[in-house]
């Protein structure tokens, strides 16, 4: 019974792992920006549930093991291919299981580093705190050394060149399922005692939580707003529909990006064919919700 409560409460996780890379800088290359320092940042996911029996927190440790393996590696060995080749990167894992981390070979100039970090009390928490983590982090000696950063999920990859065409000073992600649907249905927050919340005729597009970027003072800004916003939610014991994705949103109303990239440049599958869609950068990976989620 506590195996199969175990599964239960894996079935309703949607994990939420995060890349963030960092730093371009100010040379010229074929016209654009080339890369000088780029890092990542990926703070991966935990258990939800702090409650849990010990068997329960065994299976659970067990299946965050296989979802790390198995997204990271491909998400890392696809972003060896097609993100910013040629240039000089740094991945950061942040994890609180650094032993599970795929160690794989990279190209000349191409690291990966790996830092503990605490494990979250649910996955809603883990996803909502890389704003907060990231504002600190480009607060200090990396926002210090870099130009450019980008947040990106793992549990996706990379299918096609995705270069320095893609930066500007505030980068939005067109949300691929949403990105033809009319306004007024857009899952927008709509409470209006949420930080997050826009009202009936506001909003633009709806943006993608899984990409968003730009340079190191704005993405300092957005996430600044973001971790805000959310702290007044949880002191008013409230929750965005969609977490930080929503709060994204609402900052991205409030300041225009300065680029709003293609839903190639982050694509599902099950979508299907569609005419515009003729390049995909990077892929949604298949979640496997049979086993993680209801």
């Amino acid at each position: 019974m506590a195996l199969k409560d175990g599964l239960r409460a894996w079935k309703r996780i949607f994990w939420r792992l995060i890349l963030l890379a960092v730093g371009f800088s100010g040379l010229i290359l074929y016209g654009l920006p080339a890369v000088r320092y780029l890092e990542t940042f990926i703070p991966m996911g935990t258990c939800p549930l702090s409650r849990m029996s010990l068997l329960r927190d065994n299976f659970s440790g067990l299946l965050r093991l296989w979802y790390l393996e198995k997204y990271l590696a491909r998400f890392l060995e696809t972003a060896e291919r097609h993100f910013m080749v040629g240039q000089r990167v740094v991945y950061y894992v942040f994890t609180e299981r650094p032993a599970a981390v795929p160690r794989l070979r990279l190209g000349p100039g191409r690291r990966l580093r790996v830092e503990r970090v605490s494990r979250g009390r649910r996955w809603q928490d883990v996803s909502m705190e890389r704003m907060r983590t990231l504002h600190a982090a480009l607060g200090g000696r990396l926002g210090g050394e870099v130009d450019f950063v980008f947040c990106m999920d793992v549990d996706q990859y990379f299918s096609g060149a995705f270069g320095p065409e893609a930066l500007a000073d505030s980068v939005a992600q067109l949300h691929a399922w949403h990105y033809h649907w009319p306004r007024p249905v857009l899952p927008y927050e709509r409470d209006a005692r949420s930080a997050a919340a826009l009202a009936s005729g506001e909003g633009d597009f709806y943006y993608h939580g899984a990409l968003f970027g730009g340079t190191v003072a704005a993405v300092r800004g957005m996430t600044a707003h973001c971790a805000r916003a959310q702290e007044l939610d949880r002191r008013r014991g409230l929750e965005a529909r969609w977490h930080d994705e929503s709060h994204l949103n609402k900052y991205f109303w409030l300041y225009k990006p300065a680029k709003v990239l293609s839903p190639e440049f982050c694509w599902s599958l099950e979508i299907g064919r569609r005419a515009e869609i003729r390049r995909p950068r990077l892929l949604w990976a298949p979640k496997e919700y049979a086993l993680v989620r209801d």
